[in-house]
């Protein structure tokens, strides 16, 4: 821009310039007007958007009454009412809840993406205040605090009131971006507002994103800017010569107000004059083209209804317009798992009871057959309380359970008490279950389903309505689930007195205590449960054991000695528990499926097989992710290795990270480069690490805390290069800002366009850190969305907004970008040429307005339906054919190496355009014996060709035909011509005559048949070598869009080929589903009471009374909050 201010300048200096100051104030004014309603459109949204969440309603206490207040208006210090599913609006300190001792239940998935819910408990001295609005207005405490910062897991405070002090940690608080759950109110005072809070301390800051185009543009623009003060001077050194040696002789011809006697001054003036008529060579206007073509590929993406989502209503929306065509050069995707990847929906889906699959169809000859829209469901009409959400295929199974089947019925009997799940029935028959982990809601709500449905619980009872019966069981002892265990079980009393033992866990652990006679059962079981993990089921086993009066109470002494040891309880009540759950009787197994979104399967392959790589990013346990990420393939039993790195100190992450190196280096058989582009090469050899080609399949697996280590300066280059040799990369429990920090290293030491894509509010650091940020409009709010560049409602979507909308906008962009540079060196090249024959005096070849329309008039709408519309295949062959989508990674279509051809593309049609018509008119005459070589036909003539040579261009460019195209190309030479014979008839030389001098020149000169000789002359031998190139490179190295391409016209005469994606099915090594993201200590909480709204409660038993006398229950459930230990027994999995 400071480059055509500063020639505009220099345009109102008669002295040195040739044109008038229209010609360049024109393209200027159109630049700016664009592109300043265009960012200001950007900017509308955006801030539209911020009001959105700045507005939102929060109830604060003011003045003694609850006021709705937005949350842009919240500060410090302010009481605010939450109720039930409402999202926290600021960093509070609980004071009281609609619970019992001030408990509330949190789901933290915009913070950690763990959708199991959390307790928070208030201090007792303010859980008193309750929902009495007097006190809570009178409350006047002081909490002295650590200052704002991104630990979403510490917080370090202290409340004075009431001349007493009171400690403050992470469990009294609530986050902003939390969401409250089955709590009906609660109050807190703000401790944090806006973007003090952790949240948007974690969110990082808005980054202005470019295009690594926009940045070669900027580059390309200063290196021609070089090139025209180059060609400024070789004139200005000719016309010194020239005016020494010649010039003095036709001085007396030439008007001067002044005469010029120094050749070397006027060689200075002259250097001026040809950088203001070359100036067309800097393409000033492929700004205003790059914004508009910008701009259309942007309402594409909101226009496509393939990316359209009917069940919630959402389109796909692009929040900016500068980055469409980087969505086709993504070599790395960042993605977030709860919510992007899954529907965070779990469901029963199958179960070996007693040897014998359950939930498979079968056909009359008992062949199993898939499930689809005609395959009728079991009819649960039976059953009032059933879930109408959960359907189930196999009648089989209810039938046994109706002719009475005692295994089957103590397989639901089993599901529907080993569990820690609490009910509240708000209405008469309905039902809803408070769970702490998805896992255990989809066991429950299958045996409610299937007949045994729980009804209620006390610390002492549960309630099972079992086939219409209302039982109630004693509660003798809860065996709490830990990551250790990997099991849970509970211990009733029927109302027979019979005591049993119900268990349920990861079957690799249960299988060790069964009993001996149950080997054959045991392989049986085994054999289905490889089938549910092949399917990407999750799955545990279930199995019981009678035991004696006698034998219970033997083990309640030892259990109650341990329970109330004070030196190391939880390896002594661990031992207990190891003593009772052993020798117990195999029931079968449960398979669930933790739902993926629909075509997320598809769209990983997809990305896998374009040479994108998917790292996920998530805040979630370890089992879970590794889950999630053996049902999207990302993960496979045939990988050669999985590294896990769990190491805690930075000394144990450095050797766990070069184990991994030296068995990657040890079975790849050699290092080499795996970029064919010597150009990229070249710019990432300097600041990022090489990616060695490593045989075979690997993964990365590591701990939030591992990864803080591994990020540090001295070991992130052992990290990334490991890492970068593995096919799949999983980052478990980590912060947003190391996702962020994740993102920040792929992008500083691979050079490499990274997206990154999420649904919550902890995702948008690495989304605003990423080039391309991608939201999912999904079930945990809009933040990510808005702080987004694109966002859609499905992840299945990304696939389509890469291979077909991201490809086509780099295409569309390359190819545009080429051809302007190609015809603006061939416009404004023969200005030079033409210098050597005019006394290097700076005199144009075209007329004024030629030179001010050529770009915006006479070519821009060709060029504008190429950028916008042409595609070198079809939509559906995009997304078939992965590999198209490499060119762009590559980054083959436009670099330097094209800039350069493009430019001896336009120098060697200039040096046509000029020499042809010079040679063919020199001492030529017309048909009527007049001479014709004068300088307005001259000019005509040039013009003439130069119009139809880079139409017939364009044609030769363009690949995708459309009517706009068409309407576009033989338009604009239509309406050259139209202009040509108006700029140069009598009517408009009478009214301006100084401005159009080159009256009746067109209708002389395009009359000569000669003239129109040249010109297809000129046209033939300007693009003759590129037909000739372009014949030979497809016939000989067609790339592969060549191949498609001609593929696609076979198919036009032949029935359409219908590709289908292979489907593989693991056979996979077993992974237990239970409790990924449960909690341990929930079993202690509901045997203490101290959650329930019961008065009065008394123990029957003397594990009861042993259990309500704890007083470290809420600091037990607090402390076995801990990481994920993962230990998988597949031999395939390296633990280092």
């Amino acid at each position: 821009m400071y480059v055509t201010c500063y020639k505009f300048t220099y345009c109102l200096i008669p002295e040195i310039s040739s044109l008038s100051w229209f010609t360049t104030i024109v393209p200027l004014v159109l630049v700016l007007t664009i592109t300043a309603v265009k960012d200001a459109t950007d900017d509308y949204f955006r801030h539209n958007s911020d009001n959105q969440v700045n507005n939102r309603q929060s109830e604060v206490l003011i003045d003694g009454k609850l006021q709705k207040e937005k949350w842009m208006n919240v500060r410090a210090g302010d009481i605010i009412k939450l109720e039930n599913n409402q999202f926290v609006a600021a960093d509070l300190l609980l004071l009281s809840s609609s619970e019992p001792h001030g408990l509330c239940y949190i789901e933290t998935a915009e913070l950690d993406g763990e959708t199991n819910l959390k307790v928070r408990q208030a201090l007792p001295v303010t859980s008193e205040l309750g929902d009495d609005i007097g006190r809570l207005a009178e409350f006047d405490g002081d909490v002295v605090c650590e200052p704002p910062n991104n630990k979403l897991d510490k917080f370090v405070g202290i409340l004075s009131w009431k001349d007493n002090k009171y400690p403050l940690n992470n469990e009294k608080m609530l986050l902003r971006g939390c969401v409250l759950r089955n709590t009906v109110w609660c109050f807190g005072m703000v401790i944090f507002a806006g973007p003090d809070t952790k949240l948007m301390q974690n969110s990082g800051k808005t980054k202005l994103k470019r295009t690594s185009i926009d940045q070669l543009m900027n580059t390309l623009v200063l290196w021609i800017f070089g090139f025209l003060v180059c060609m400024g001077i070789i004139l200005a050194i000719g016309n010194t010569v020239w005016e020494r040696q010649v010039g003095a002789r036709f001085r007396i011809y030439l008007y001067w107000n002044e005469v010029v006697n120094s050749s070397i001054f006027s060689g200075f003036l002259t250097f001026w004059s040809y950088i203001i008529i070359l100036n067309t060579v800097v393409p000033i206007s492929i700004y205003v083209s790059v914004e508009v073509i910008r701009l259309g590929h942007s309402h594409f993406i909101n226009w496509d209804r393939k990316m359209y989502y009917p069940p919630k209503d959402t389109p796909a929306e692009a929040w900016t317009t500068t980055l469409n065509e980087e969505l086709g050069q993504i070599e790395y995707v960042f993605s977030d798992k709860t919510g992007t990847l899954t529907q965070n929906i779990m469901t029963f889906n199958k179960c070996s009871i007693n040897g014998k699959v359950y939930g498979e169809v079968h056909d009359d000859f008992d062949r199993k057959t898939e499930i689809n829209k005609k395959t009728l469901p079991v009819d649960f009409s039976f059953n009032l309380l059933a879930d109408s959400k959960i359907h189930c295929y196999d009648h089989s199974l209810i039938e046994s359970i109706k002719l009475g089947d005692p295994t089957v019925q103590e397989f639901f009997r089993l599901l529907s008490l080993c569990h820690t799940v609490m009910t509240e029935e708000k209405n008469a028959g309905e039902l809803i279950y408070q769970v702490q982990s998805p896992d255990e809601g989809a066991l429950v709500t299958a045996a409610r389903n299937f007949g045994f449905i729980f009804k209620s619980r006390t610390p002492e009872t549960i309630t099972v309505e079992e086939m219409g019966k209302l039982i109630t069981y004693r509660l003798l002892a809860i065996l709490d689930f830990n990551h250790v265990r990997k099991r849970m079980s509970v211990i009733v009393r029927n109302p027979d007195g019979q005591i049993k033992l119900y268990s349920k866990g990861a079957d690799t652990i249960l299988f060790e205590r069964l009993h001996p006679s149950n080997e054959e059962l045991m392989f049986l079981t085994s054999d289905h449960l490889g089938e549910f993990a092949g399917e990407g089921l999750r799955t545990l086993a279930l199995a019981y054991k009678n035991l004696t009066e006698e034998q219970f109470k033997e083990w309640l002494k030892m259990y109650q000695e341990a329970n109330t040891s004070l030196d190391s309880r939880e390896e002594r009540l661990s031992i207990v528990y190891e003593k009772i759950e052993r020798d117990m009787m195999l029931l079968g197994a449960t398979a669930i499926e933790d739902k993926l979104q629909e075509g997320v399967t598809d769209t990983i392959a997809s990305l896998l097989l374009a040479n994108i790589k998917i790292w996920v990013l998530t805040g979630d346990k370890q089992e879970t992710a590794m889950n999630i990420g053996y049902s999207c393939h990302m993960l496979t039993d045939a990988m050669n290795e999985i590294f896990i790195v769990t190491g805690h100190t930075a000394i144990e992450v450095r050797e766990e990270l070069r184990k991994a190196k030296e068995l990657l280096f040890g079975q790849s058989g050699g290092l080499s480069n795996d970029h064919a582009n010597g150009e990229k090469i070249q710019e990432s050899k300097q600041n990022s690490v090489l990616e060695e080609t490593v045989t075979g399949d690997y993964a990365l697996v590591i701990n939030g805390h591992s990864l803080a280590h591994a990020l540090e300066a001295h070991l992130e280059n052992e990290f990334l290069e490991t890492a970068c040799m593995c096919k799949t990369v999983i980052c478990c429990r980590v912060t947003p800002l190391q996702k962020a920090q994740v993102v920040e290293l792929v992008k500083k030491h691979r050079r490499a366009v990274t997206l990154a894509i999420g649904d919550g509010a902890n995702d948008i650091s690495m989304i605003k850190s990423a080039h391309i940020g991608v939201g999912i409009s999904g079930q945990e709010g809009m933040q990510a969305v808005l702080a987004s560049d694109y966002s859609f409602a499905q992840f299945r979507y990304l696939q389509r907004l890469l291979f077909v909308h991201g490809r086509w906008s780099y295409f569309r962009m390359c190819k545009f970008l080429c051809y302007f540079f190609y015809k603006n060196f061939a416009f404004t090249l023969v200005h030079f040429w033409f210098g050597f024959f005019c006394g290097f005096s700076a005199q144009t070849v075209y007329d004024q307005w030629f030179i001010t329309l050529f770009n915006i008039v006479y070519t821009s709408l060709p060029v504008l339906a190429m950028g916008l519309f042409d595609q070198d295949v079809s939509e559906q062959n995009s997304m078939d054919y992965a590999k198209l989508y490499e060119p762009g990674q590559l980054n083959l279509l436009f670099n330097k190496r094209r800039f350069f051809i493009c430019m001896a593309h336009g120098i060697y049609t200039s040096t046509a355009l000029f020499f042809i018509p010079y040679g063919a008119f020199y001492n030529a005459v017309g048909e009527d014996g007049k001479h014709i070589a004068d300088y307005q036909s001259f000019s005509v003539t040039i013009a003439t060709s130069l119009i139809i040579v880079v139409s017939v261009q364009i044609v030769l460019d363009t690949s995708y035909w459309t009517a706009i195209n068409h309407f576009f190309i033989w338009g604009s030479i239509a309406v050259y011509f139209a202009i040509l014979f108006a700029m140069h008839s009598n009517g408009i030389f009478d009214i301006f005559p100084s401005h159009f001098p080159f009256v009746g020149n067109a209708r002389n000169s395009l009359g000569q048949m000669s003239v129109w000789l040249v010109i297809l002359l000129t046209t033939v031998v300007s693009v003759m070598p590129v037909i000739t190139f372009q014949f030979f490179m497809v016939d000989l190295h067609p790339t592969l869009s060549d191949k498609v391409r001609n593929l696609q016209k076979v198919q036009k005469r032949q029935k359409p080929l219908q590709s289908h994606m292979r489907q593989t099915h693991r056979t996979s090594s077993r992974r237990s589903a239970y409790a990924f993201a449960h909690q341990e200590g929930f079993g202690e909480l509901i045997t203490s009471g101290k959650n329930m709204r019961v008065n009065n409660l008394h123990s029957a038993s003397g594990l009861g009374r042993t259990m309500q006398n704890s007083t470290s229950w809420i600091e037990n459930l607090r402390k076995k909050t801990s990481e994920t230990v993962n230990s998988f027994s597949s031999d395939r999995i390296m633990k280092l």
